[in-house]
């Protein structure tokens, strides 16, 4: 079997959001879009963070919900991203997910965003993998 890469199975066409969107909009986009999570990026399109579901359910826990504006993404995103390059093969995507609780991974080359990976996209590949044996 040849290796199968990230590159070969990751989403590409990604939601992305600012830091500086107000957090209510993007709650909007990720129920909108049946999406848990998306990287957040600069204007260069580099990686500097990650909203998820989780991230925003923070607006309730911190009682902000009641009491004041929510604030933007980056008041609630989380900085430190684990990240992949596009040329890391299945398998050790399958043991990231395995061995971490992330539900979806950011694809950078160069230092850009250039896709996404998720457990979901992992199971589509081997899908495809066991449809052609």
């Amino acid at each position: 079997m040849d290796k199968i890469c990230v590159r070969d199975f990751m989403v590409k066409d990604l939601i992305v959001f600012k830091p500086t969107m107000d957090i209510y909009a993007a709650i909007d986009v990720l129920v909108k879009s049946e999406i848990s999570g998306a990287p957040v990026v600069d204007d260069d399109g580099k990686l500097i963070g990650i909203v998820s579901q989780k991230d925003c359910l923070r607006i309730l826990a911190n009682g902000v919900f009641h009491n004041s504006p929510a604030g933007v993404v980056s008041d609630y995103m989380t900085e430190a991203v684990m990240s992949i390059d596009p040329d890391v093969d299945i398998f050790t995507v399958a043991d990231i997910f395995l061995n971490n609780v992330y539900r979806r991974i950011p694809v950078v080359e160069n230092g850009i965003v250039v896709g996404q990976v998720s457990r979901r996209d992992v199971l589509r590949s081997i899908q495809k993998l066991a449809r052609q044996a």
